[in-house]
């Protein structure tokens, strides 16, 4: 059981709690409990090296230390090295957070990649929570959240009762998100805007595991699904579009698009060789994977979220980030320069939205 937790900019201090059902455990399998996506090698040396402390014992304790009920332990984890990103051998530089919105209630970001919304397993620092906890000194809340590598507009809660009055919005179906990517394309002909319904789950001993199938509608495997898919601009080999997503399951807009012949640039995962993803997990990526993948993420970025705010409808917008205009202007496969492609995005999303509001029998997006 935890019992408290602190965050800094490179510290960060968990303690638990030895309940019952622990008692005489060693401190490494106790350990396990709380740190799932560390080996018990590393948790050996966390322990060996002083990072872990039991509360009014002698220091330091060997990883076959027995803990015993009522008593606290103490784990200490150091930033240092943990979450630096890698592409071709080389250190990514990692962006900071960039403001939109900012009341005394909510703030509006830009979240960069590689950034969560909120520490998870071995990713504790760079988090969009802990980096305002730092800024501002007190708890800050994720009201939803994008994958790691997903860019663009995230809302947090600076209180609980703004969380507690936002949160509920995306289960009513009251909030509207508009998401930009990059693809290849993989289609002969489509027209667009199209719509997405197949259904989404994972299929039991696949690999990866979190890999998440499309089924056809009429089936009652995986969870309902909808994504509404429109045209920015399309290549020979690649296509630049907007994903409006009515449900909001994991990986939906990666795997409708990928089922519908647009697999994202830099999508390790939903691309013609699922393995990628196995060996860049495993550090052993090969150099034709990352010609594969040309970019260190996948092109995915959130653009628009639109939600009532104090007696308003409130619409927020974020810029593309700077790595997909880069992409874009150095393929230099398409005709519309970023400005122009700026201008059409925001026309675009205009335009559904009073589509959305105008039309009675079309359900909000989730």
């Amino acid at each position: 059981m935890e019992i408290s937790k602190t965050f800094t900019s490179d510290q960060y201090t968990a303690s638990y709690t030895v309940n019952e059902l622990n008692d005489g455990k060693r401190l490494d399998q106790f350990l396990m409990n709380f740190l799932p996506n560390f080996s018990r090698q590393n948790i050996k040396k966390k322990i060996t090296s002083g990072d872990i402390k039991i509360e009014g014992r002698p220091f330091p304790h060997k990883p076959s230390t027995k803990v015993y009920e009522g008593e606290r332990v103490t784990l200490i984890t150091k930033r240092d090295n943990l979450e630096d990103e890698y592409w071709r051998g080389e250190l990514i530089d990692l962006e900071e957070p960039e403001v939109i919105y900012e009341d005394e209630d909510i703030i509006v970001i830009m979240k960069p990649p590689f950034m969560m919304a909120h520490p998870s397993g071995k990713h504790l620092f760079n988090c969009a929570t802990v980096y305002f906890e730092t800024r501002y000194g007190h708890t800050i809340h994720s009201i939803h959240r994008l994958d790691r590598e997903t860019s663009g507009v995230m809302v947090l809660a600076k209180n609980p009762k703004a969380a507690n009055d936002i949160t509920p919005l995306f289960e009513e179906k009251k909030v509207q998100k508009v998401y930009f990517f990059i693809a290849h394309k993989k289609y002969q002909q489509k027209e667009f805007p199209f719509s997405a319904n197949e259904r989404l789950g994972q299929i039991e001993g696949n690999l990866p595991r979190q890999f998440m199938h499309c089924f056809p509608f009429e089936s009652d495997q995986g969870k309902s699904a909808h994504t509404d898919f429109d045209l920015l601009e399309e290549g020979d080999e690649y296509v630049l579009g907007l994903a409006y997503p009515r449900t909001g399951r994991q990986h939906q807009i990666r795997s409708h698009a990928h089922f519908h012949g647009m697999s994202l640039l830099g999508d390790k995962m939903y691309n013609s060789e699922p393995t990628i993803f196995m060996r860049f997990k495993d550090e052993i990526a090969l150099p034709e994977d990352y010609d594969t993948m040309q970019i260190p993420r996948h092109a995915l970025h959130a653009l628009a979220i639109t939600f009532p705010y104090k007696g308003e409808d409130k619409l927020f917008i974020s810029p593309l980030s700077k790595d997909l205009k880069d992409w874009i202007a150095n393929f230099g496969g398409f005709k519309s320069t970023i400005d122009l492609l700026t201008q059409t995005i925001e026309n675009k999303i205009t335009k559904h939205l009073k589509l959305l509001k105008n039309d009675k029998n079309i359900d909000h997006f989730s």
